[in-house]
């Protein structure tokens, strides 16, 4: 079978297109035919993070996509063969992703994904959707399953509408019921941030984007989804009610996040930072099952039509496709096998 993998840690020049035997599933596992491999920036972290944090002699990038499970091991339900699945996680402490035509994976990390789901659609999910989930699940007074309904009554501020895991949040917060404002940074992204699914969209380096919000939300906001906590928390507290959350899956811009402890604490704000990584077992398996059925009711579209557009690349160009993620190409790359 033909793979990509990386020996060194480095840039895109690092990935090299091999052939490797097609591996064998163990107990409790299936061999996936991969037919859409997805790439989020966590990929590209592990591929040029520090020599010390080397632990395999040899990778194959990417955590997220989706195909046919065609093999599988001892104790796995023979029936799961020929099923059509969406993967998480895949390269999380295993040397093996999904950047390859085969891969092996613990059965459970193989989702169902349903006929009239594409294999777009099943790589785009994984560490956007599951990561939108928990950002959706950990306040106070909010739920921590979701379905229809779990959210009704609920504002969900979704900064950064126009990402991969910001598209999720609103697609994620829309099909539970919230009424979901997004923040973006300019037309194009407002444009998308719309076609996800977003109520209001506000352009934040436009007006008083605090204002625009509160007259959205006079109550103020129940839950930020974060991208760029140093940038944006000003903002957030601007418009977040008191007894609200903050949830925060990054720091794009790198700005350092300056608490005014004060204020928080007459809020009563909750701070949450969230990493799938060490998320826990449960979190993961729950934010898995809910992700199921929201694409199941067909809350989780992708493309330019619904917010999320696709860069695609073959197998062979993905070091490309990594430049693709590095130089900010808005939407989902994905790597066709």
């Amino acid at each position: 079978m033909k793979a990509i993998i990386h020996r060194d840690h480095g840039g895109p020049d690092v990935l090299q297109l091999v052939d490797r035997d097609l591996p064998v599933p163990g107990p409790g596992e299936v061999r996936v035919r991969i037919a859409v491999s997805g790439i989020n920036p966590t990929d590209l972290q592990a591929r040029s993070g520090p020599a010390r944090t080397k632990q395999f002699s040899e990778v194959t990038p990417h955590l997220d996509g989706a195909g046919v499970i065609d093999a599988v091991g001892a104790g796995v339900d023979r029936g799961r063969v020929g099923q059509r699945v969406w993967l998480y996680l895949v390269a999380a402490g295993r040397p093996t992703g999904t950047a390859a035509e085969y891969t092996v994976v613990p059965g459970e990390l193989a989702v169902p994904l349903p006929d009239e789901a594409g294999f777009d659609v099943g790589a785009a999910l994984g560490v956007p959707a599951m990561t939108a989930h928990r950002a959706l699940t950990v306040a106070e007074d909010g739920p921590r399953r979701l379905r229809p309904g779990a959210l009704d009554g609920a504002v969900v501020l979704a900064a950064g509408g126009a990402g991969a895991v910001g598209h999720a949040v609103i697609q994620l917060a829309r099909w539970a019921g919230a009424t979901v404002i997004s923040t973006v940074s300019g037309p194009e992204k407002a444009r998308l941030a719309a076609a996800a699914g977003a109520h209001h969209v506000v352009d934040y380096r436009e007006g008083d984007p605090a204002a625009k919000i509160r007259r959205i939300a006079p109550d103020g906001v129940d839950l930020v989804a974060e991208v760029a906590l140093g940038v944006n928390l000003a903002l957030d507290l601007a418009v977040l009610r008191a007894r609200g959350t903050i949830a925060t899956y990054a720091n794009e811009g790198g700005r350092p996040v300056e608490l005014d402890v004060t204020r928080h604490l007459v809020l009563n704000t909750r701070l949450q930072f969230l990493v799938l990584y060490t998320a826990g077992p449960q979190v993961r398996a729950a934010a898995a099952e809910d992700v199921a059925a929201a694409l199941r009711d067909g809350a989780l579209p992708v493309g330019e039509e619904h917010g999320l557009p696709l860069t695609r690349f073959p197998l062979h160009r993905t070091a490309d496709a990594h430049r693709a993620v590095e130089s900010g190409t808005v939407g989902k790359v994905v790597v066709d096998m």
